[in-house]
């Protein structure tokens, strides 16, 4: 085979596997409403906006306190909450069972888009 075909197809393989690479791209989440570290009042729920559409079947949220005023330590503890999708399938909506009390609370996140491949992370907020 000449260098012109070889460097040619060599060339259309990696185009080829660039785009790709470009439409297995992992979730990330954008922002979340509470923000990260954002103080308030108790949400009525947290909506977590990814950059891509979630399989919701896969993908899931934890809500936790993890802090509780007068309390110096103790371990992180679930709180109640449903987990959903919504109208955006580029959303997570986290919705307590009951309003917040007063303290720090984390989400901890697993986002799965059509790569499916596993994207977690997690957002704090506090509720005074």
């Amino acid at each position: 085979m000449s260098f012109i075909k070889t460097a040619v197809m060599a060339a259309a393989l990696s185009t080829g596997l660039l785009a790709s690479g470009l439409a297995q791209a992992h979730p990330k989440l954008l922002s979340s409403s509470p923000a990260e570290g954002a103080e308030g009042s108790s949400p009525a729920k947290i909506e977590l906006h990814f950059s891509e559409n979630l399989v919701t079947q896969f993908s899931g949220a934890k809500l936790m306190m993890t802090g509780m005023p007068g309390m110096s330590a103790h371990a992180p503890m679930p709180v109640p909450a449903k987990v959903s999708g919504s109208d955006d399938p580029k959303t997570m909506v986290i919705t307590p069972h009951a309003p917040l009390t007063a303290g720090t609370y984390q989400v901890q996140w697993r986002a799965v888009s059509s790569d499916t491949h596993p994207i977690t992370g997690n957002i704090t907020f506090k509720v005074n």
